[in-house]
């Protein structure tokens, strides 16, 4: 039996996940239609490109950048030979930052040597629960149709839940007040569109980054709310710095140049005497503590000396 070679490449054209191969220089010479649909980019966009040309500029959960370092996956793969899985964040064509569980094989000439590597990666959200959340907080006017996640009225609801929770089981949870840097600025420099771009990008690269048990919600202008159950003190500065370092390593083309930026960011343990008012006056003092200490900063309980 004879298997005509463009059965392959229709087979790897109709899989879901993303799939690309990339030689030893870590030059992209094929591009997938799922690679396409996954991050935005289509593949004249991409081929014959590297991913640190501003493509897909990998980074990890500590916003560290991947691409051409010895942190790099497929690098270490094409160095060799090994096959490896990794979860990371990818740039998508749009600016945020999304998850992606990511396997790397090493590609061999005739003679055995690597010649290159196949990436397959796959978006790591659990798409259908995000579709069906928003559906549902449509539904009861609790979505901010800018950023589509919940509202400050939603995330009232959630705060008033989640210490209910703590005061009759002692469910533990943690508030993150979060605010864009010289967001003013943006505006004013880039015009109100811009400003709309940037607070969908941040909005959609924190929602990427965290469970599916957690909750982000616009509390108003540039402000945001995070809720993340069992999250303890000494938690709170890592989940804080992976939001902050995932959206300082996100961008958006606006003229010739990236346009990047970064946040200020509170983040408390709420208390059994705490209602909400004690609670978000908490996490806007210690964001504010960020802003006075250079910005681009979190600030906790701990690192603030309140606990």
């Amino acid at each position: 039996m004879t298997i005509d070679p463009k059965f392959f490449e229709v087979m790897l054209e109709g899989l879901y996940d993303g799939i690309y191969f990339m030689d030893k220089s870590q030059r992209i010479l094929y591009w997938s239609k799922g690679a396409e649909r996954i991050t935005g980019f289509a593949a004249e966009e991409v081929i014959g490109s590297h991913c640190s040309d501003n493509v897909l500029t990998h980074v990890d959960d500590l916003g560290r950048r991947l691409c051409e370092s010895d942190l790099c996956p497929a690098l270490k793969t094409i160095n060799d030979g090994k096959k490896r899985e990794a979860e990371i964040y990818l740039h998508h064509k749009n600016g945020h930052r999304l998850p992606v569980l990511t396997r790397i094989l090493a590609v061999k000439g005739s003679n055995g040597d690597v010649i290159g590597a196949v990436e397959v990666f796959t978006d790591n959200r659990l798409a259908v629960e995000t579709k069906n959340r928003i559906a549902e907080l449509e539904k009861l006017a609790l979505i901010d149709p800018l950023t589509r996640i919940g509202n400050r009225r939603y995330a009232e609801i959630q705060l008033h839940r989640s210490l209910n929770e703590l005061n009759r089981y002692g469910w533990p949870f943690a508030v993150f007040f979060i605010d864009i840097d010289h967001f003013k600025t943006i505006n004013d420099t880039h015009g109100h569109n811009t400003g709309d771009r940037v607070l969908q990008i941040v909005a959609k690269t924190i929602v990427r980054s965290m469970r599916p048990s957690d909750i982000l919600g616009r509390w108003g202008g540039e402000e945001f709310l995070a809720i993340v159950p069992n999250c303890g003190p000494s938690e709170i500065g890592f989940v804080g710095n992976k939001m902050r370092s995932l959206v300082e390593q996100s961008y958006i083309w606006n003229g010739p140049d990236p346009l990047r930026v970064t946040l200020s960011v509170g983040g408390t343990s709420a208390r059994p005497e705490d209602s909400i008012s004690t609670l978000i006056s908490r996490a806007d003092k210690l964001m504010y503590c960020s802003k006075e200490n250079g910005r681009n900063r979190v600030t906790t309980d701990l690192t603030a000396g309140l606990q």
